[in-house]
């Protein structure tokens, strides 16, 4: 019975026993086909991620060539060398602001001296003019 079944389709007509036999065969080839294209999309995918990981790695050496060009490796000792030289040079800021305290305290001591001075002097003058005059007859 299952012989005589047929199926009519746009003038055609299907026997029963072949469309039995060819379902399974265009299930497989259908799934093969997306099988297929899912196998070529994750091929498309990785060959982009490759040409990422070529374009990173060509920065990668850029940045290696840097930073053997600008010895980076010798920053440690120069860091330290400019620590050292700030170091000094705070201190010898620190001696310069004590010297310049005292040069400021000396200035008002000496500026006091010269008003006192020029007393004394005038207070000298005074008296050789006061002898002078007593030298004299009158």
């Amino acid at each position: 019975m299952a012989d005589e079944t047929e199926l009519k389709v746009g003038g055609f007509t299907f026997k029963g026993v072949y469309l039995a036999a060819a379902l399974p065969l265009l299930g497989s080839l259908s799934g093969g086909i997306y099988y297929g294209y899912d196998v070529v999309n994750r091929f498309w995918g990785v060959e982009k991620s490759v040409n990422e990981v070529l374009d990173a790695t060509s920065r990668i050496r850029a940045l290696e060539q840097t930073i053997g060009d600008n010895n980076v490796s010798g920053l440690n000792t120069q860091l330290s060398q400019i620590s050292t030289q700030m170091v000094n040079i705070l201190e010898q800021q620190k001696t310069l602001l004590d010297l310049r305290s005292k040069v400021e305290r000396a200035e008002l001591i000496t500026n006091g001296i010269d008003d006192k001075l020029k007393q004394l002097q005038d207070d000298i003058d005074s008296t050789w003019d006061a002898i002078d005059e007593l030298g004299k007859p009158l």
